[in-house]
């Protein structure tokens, strides 16, 4: 395919691209690709291109101030074949069907020599002040490219720009067939451009920069025609670009000795700035290209994982990080209560009820992060988060416990007109939390058309359950029984409390579970004291063994507000005050 060429007063002020048929593309001072920022003749939207049957399009747009030239004359419309070129402003478009050929060099090449980077990096430049300024401006290319071809077009002009005797240049990719991914000459021309495939695989496979040297006697011989004449070429160097972000890319300039060397070949040593400086082109980009890459990464997985989970993957391959496998992981299923009412008076408003609702998973899933967690998933209106991997947390309930708390706190502050948060968007919610601590498989879960990461395995399934069972027990956050030993014995009653609730049997469950109620330490805390828990657990156990004339004695002395008394109370009125036959202490629950 032809490439359209741009090219202003200045050397640097250039770009080459290739033209699709069909494509119509707009030329101006701000126009995406196709910009030519360098030129304050020519308007921000100047005029269109549209490439069809060979022929090249040219229409004048009727805000562009300053007229498109073609072969001397002013038109609003024109059309032009390879070889030819209009102008506006001070810059040349120019269309070019010079075609890539990669050689594999007939004859091998008469001089040779490989620059190990040690040697490069100790020898300095014998003419420094242009080549660092070139360099100098390196980070700002590759950062402020909006796509790779922008990024290989101001590469390509970089180094024609740092290489005097530089005729051509481009980036390669020596995958299993060599790719021209961009190329440039410095001069126009219809000649094919010829990269060699033996230099080009020597200095990739090996990793070192290597350059070829035609010149003399050789480049003579009949066979060598096709590769020196052809391009009017003596000699060629490549530079691999190291780094996983760049794999198989390499820098690859062709050029001309401008002395008469007579009839001895000029020594590739003379080449050695030139190698020096494309190499460090080739560093640089790689270095820049990896740090492009562990953002990339590091912005793909900042919706899941906290910043100190990041920052313990950091340096390794996302593939390797969202690998399924098993952990001891810490789940919490967290529920927004109070949307199927919402929902009823939002008929009239439903993307306000979607914004109140997704603030209102914002704050879940703000201290899931905090807490150094994984967001695992969303249900409608309900989030889950888990700890104990990608890295193994030993703290794992400690950590989704102070979650669960945080988050009780920021609903229950928003609901407390007295608060500074009152009357938010989020102030008619509340929650229910449900928290597990057990084996799960965590990672990237999934079919070939839709991945998430999430765990799963029974423990996952009993947060989810314990999350449901708050709406029966009256409690904001349960706990299975590791979850509860974990706090109980590691955390200070000035952080948070355990009372251990019931025993229960959840629909589907053969066994009974014993679920326990995570709560704020007793100053924040007031209608529970620690004496009002210790008077409770006295009434739970007297209600487990089937003594229930004592257990109802101790929850009288309870607050009519202790929601897990009253599930208590409630069973046994429910029961005529006396224990059913063959029962067991594990209180029957009748839904999910």
């Amino acid at each position: 395919m032809p490439d359209l060429i741009a090219q202003g007063l200045e050397p640097e002020n250039r770009w080459r691209r290739r033209l699709l048929p069909g494509a119509v593309q707009t030329i101006g001072r701000q126009a995406g690709d196709w910009s030519v920022p360098w030129d304050d003749r020519i308007s921000r939207r100047h005029a269109e291109i549209d490439f069809r049957d060979g022929v090249l399009h040219v229409k004048k747009l009727e805000s562009a101030k300053n007229p498109v030239f073609f072969q001397g004359q002013s038109a609003a419309r024109l059309s032009l074949k390879p070889g030819e070129h209009f102008v506006i402003g001070d810059t040349t478009f120019s269309l070019v069907d010079s075609r890539v050929n990669v050689s594999l060099d007939l004859p091998r090449p008469a001089n040779e020599r490989t620059f190990p980077t040690l040697e490069l990096r100790r020898q300095p430049f014998r003419e420094s002040d242009k080549r660092i300024d070139a360099l100098s401006r390196l980070p700002e290319i590759i950062s402020g490219s909006s796509s790779d071809e922008e990024l290989f077009t101001r590469l390509i002009n970089q180094l024609l720009r740092g290489i005097d005797r530089a005729t051509a240049a481009a980036v390669v990719d020596a995958g299993s067939a060599i790719r021209v991914l961009h190329w440039d000459r410095r001069v126009l021309g219809s000649a094919e451009f010829r990269p060699s495939e033996r230099l080009i695989r020597q200095a990739v496979e090996s990793r070192e920069s290597v350059v070829h040297v035609w010149s003399g006697a050789a480049s003579r011989a009949p066979e060598a025609t096709a590769f020196t004449v052809s391009e009017g070429n003596d000699w060629a160097l490549c530079a691999p670009v190291p780094g996983t972000a760049c794999a198989g890319w390499a820098l690859y300039v062709t050029g001309s000795f401008s002395s008469d060397f007579g009839a001895a070949a000029p020594e590739a040593e003379l080449l050695r700035d030139d190698v020096k400086f494309a190499e460090l082109m080739a560093t640089t980009l790689g270095d820049l290209r990896e740090s492009q890459l562990l953002a990339a990464r590091q912005a793909s997985l900042s919706q899941f994982f906290s910043p100190s989970v990041l920052d313990a993957i950091s340096n390794q391959n996302p593939d390797d990080v969202l690998a399924p496998r098993e952990a001891d992981a810490t789940v919490l299923f967290c529920d927004l209560r109070g949307f199927s009412r919402e929902s009823e008076r939002s008929a009239g408003d439903l993307f306000g009820l979607l914004t109140r609702v997704s603030q209102a998973l914002s704050v879940m899933t703000h201290h899931i992060l905090q807490e150094g967690g994984v967001i695992g998933d969303f249900h409608g209106d309900a989030a889950m988060g888990f700890w104990g991997w990608p890295i193994a947390q030993p703290d794992a309930a400690q950590r989704a416990c102070r979650a669960a708390l945080g988050i009780r706190a920021a609903f229950a502050d928003a609901s407390n007109c007295q608060s500074p948060t009152a009357g938010t968007i989020v102030s008619d919610f509340h929650v229910g939390i449900g928290i597990a601590s057990g084996r799960a498989v965590a990672g990237k879960i999934g079919s070939q058309h839709q991945v998430k990461v999430t765990a799963f395995g029974p423990v996952v399934n009993l947060a989810a359950r314990l999350e449901t069972m708050t709406r029966q027990t009256g409690a904001s956050i349960l706990l299975d029984p590791p979850s509860a030993a974990a706090i109980s014995t590691s955390v200070s009653p000035d952080v948070c409390r355990v009372r251990r609730l019931a025993r229960v049997r959840p629909v589907g469950f053969s066994a009974p579970v014993e679920i326990s109620e995570l709560l704020p330490p007793a100053a924040d805390c007031p209608g529970l004291s620690d004496d009002n828990l210790a008077v409770y657990d006295t009434a739970l156990t007297a209600f487990v063994v089937g003594n229930w004339g004592s257990a109802l004695e101790h929850l009288s002395k309870l607050s009519a507000d202790d929601q897990a008394a009253a599930f208590l109370e409630q069973f046994m009125g429910k029961h005529g005050g006396s224990p059913p036959i063959n029962w067991d202490g594990a209180i029957p629950l009748e839904a999910k």
